[in-house]
């Protein structure tokens, strides 16, 4: 698969499918039909990932903490498909898992872009908007008054 300006990267892609609410997730992958056989290369496994920080996101890095991460790995024919996700959901990590390595096919590509990736996309920025909308319905603009007569 030749890489144009216009397709995202395997990052971008990635990070799409590890933030997507599961129940979207599942129903955007059922409308693919006749996805291939896989099989595991590393079953889903939950597991624990240290988060690292930076103050000022310049300073020294240290240490801010465990969390908890599931990660799958899926053979799909000579591709391999990778998912990692936040928290412990096994099955949101297979799907993000078969999906990736859907994604790296070149038959397979543009069908995941457009009926998983872009609902996804679209779902995570209507999101950001409505939640948007509601913070600056909360919005309190002060000024300043003058203090006493005049």
């Amino acid at each position: 698969m030749v890489k144009t300006a216009l397709q995202p990267s395997r990052a971008v892609w990635m990070s799409v499918l590890a933030k997507a609410p599961l129940m979207l997730l599942e129903e955007c992958v059922a409308t693919l039909d006749d996805v291939p056989g896989y099989g595991f290369l590393r079953s889903p496994e939950v597991g624990l990932t240290m988060v690292r920080g930076r103050a000022e996101g310049t300073g020294q890095p240290f240490n801010l903490g465990e969390m908890t991460l599931t990660r799958c790995v899926v053979q799909l024919d000579e591709l391999t498909g990778f998912g990692y996700v936040a928290g412990r959901s096994k099955r949101h990590a297979e799907l993000a898992a078969v999906c990736d390595g859907l994604l790296q096919h070149p038959g397979w590509h543009d069908r995941v872009q457009a009926q998983v990736i872009i609902p996804l996309q679209a779902a995570a920025q209507e999101k950001r908007e409505r939640e948007a909308a509601e913070v600056e319905s909360t919005r309190v603009n002060f000024f300043t008054m003058l203090r006493g007569e005049s």
